[in-house]
């Protein structure tokens, strides 16, 4: 198969996807267990995002400046700080590490 066709079979994919979610009935989307099923999975998606963003560079492990602002967003966080502290502390870490030369 060509790349052209693996790109036409992906689209057909996510588009009958799609389609099919409109054929799944409200009241199994309300039941409480598919909302916690969505909600374990929403948490496992964010959390795989985080650890191969903070972590992964390429196809390699790195440890760098990322990890820094990580650990010092979580500690924002863990002092009940605003959304904007925690995304301004991680970011003021990075650029520090940054400079120090880590990363």
């Amino acid at each position: 198969m060509t790349l052209w066709m693996w790109i036409i079979l992906a689209c057909a994919v996510a588009y009958l996807t799609k389609l099919l979610g409109y054929l799944v009935s409200r009241r199994w989307l309300e039941s409480e267990r598919a909302l916690r099923v969505a909600g374990c999975l929403t948490i496992g998606l964010l959390a795989s995002l985080l650890v191969t963003n903070a972590f992964v560079s390429g196809s390699s492990v790195v440890l760098d400046a990322r990890l820094g602002a990580l650990i010092a967003a979580a500690v924002a966080l863990m002092l009940r700080a605003p959304f904007l502290v925690v995304v301004i502390s991680g970011a003021a870490a990075a650029a520090l590490l940054r400079l120090a030369g880590w990363g």
